[in-house]
């Protein structure tokens, strides 16, 4: 049972609200008069986590894009900043004038920031909150670098991994507004290092089942409004504790990141133990 909070009423529903197996999701983008920006991203972020989580809990899912009419190059620009971020393609994209017909039968609505509020009744209707850079020296919130071409400029410079970005902003509530210093940027990038390199480490011992109790706080946490910082919290936790053998250490990072999408598997298999 997944429970999404809805911004109108500040109440927490059950989706999705028929019992069926499919969630609808539609992710609302919205229109600023200089294009697109790092505002557009976060929302399709949240989806792309919401509907990893549904599968999760056995669901199978629909995301629908509602985006501004965009010229060739910024929809290009859009696209691969979703790709770089991890975030799965919706299945279908859609302009404004579509809202009424493309998601008419959405169970969640995922409102970026800047999105006009909606009349519509159905589904739950959920804002996300901004997302952007810290100041420039000047002291004026960075524009330029929220309209950056690529999107991730100003976020995730040259040659870094744009995953440590996923994991900032999946560090906070969808519903917070996030600012992205260079120092949170360089502790996630570490964070996603250590992470990988030990998945990469406990990969070399036998598997073992993931700690009951870990499962079930998982789960717990993922169906209540998509607490996932408290999975973050939950991966720090296990990867210390003496009690967790390092196969199921293994098992419990690779499960969750169906959900986190951090790739932390990625140095499997590129180191060997040393020879005695």
């Amino acid at each position: 049972m997944l429970r999404i909070a809805d911004t109108r009423t500040g109440r927490s529903v059950e989706v999705p609200s028929a019992h069926r197996h499919l969630l609808r999701i539609c992710v609302h983008l919205p229109v600023i008069d200089t294009g697109i920006g790092a505002v557009h991203l976060r929302a399709p972020l949240v989806g792309d986590v919401l509907a990893r989580t549904a599968e999760l809990h056995g669901l199978e899912s629909q995301t629908v894009l509602i985006a501004p009419e965009l010229p060739d190059e910024q929809g290009r620009a859009l696209d691969r900043a979703m790709s770089d971020l991890g975030i799965h393609p919706p299945a279908t994209v859609g302009g404004h004038d579509q809202t009424a017909t493309l998601c008419a039968a959405a169970d969640v609505h995922l409102l970026a920031h800047g999105t006009p509020g909606q009349d519509g009744d159905g589904g739950v209707w959920t804002d996300v909150g901004q997302v952007g850079p810290a100041p420039r020296a000047g002291g004026v919130p960075g524009r330029d670098d929220l309209l950056a071409p690529d999107l991730l400029g100003g976020f995730a410079p040259a040659g870094s991994d744009p995953l440590a970005v996923r994991l900032l902003l999946l560090g906070h509530a969808h519903s917070t507004p996030v600012t992205v210093t260079g120092a949170a940027r360089d502790e996630a990038r570490r964070t996603l290092g250590r992470w990988r390199q030990q998945v990469a480490d406990w990969a070399q011992d036998p598997s073992r089942p993931i700690p009951a109790d870990v499962l079930r706080q998982a789960h717990a946490s993922l169906a209540d409004d998509l607490d996932v910082p408290a999975v973050l919290d939950l991966l720090v936790g296990v990867a210390t504790r003496a009690d967790v053998p390092a196969g199921a250490k293994f098992e419990t990072f690779a499960f969750l990141d169906r959900v986190l999408g951090l790739d932390l598997a990625r140095e499997v298999g590129h180191q060997h133990r040393a020879t005695p």
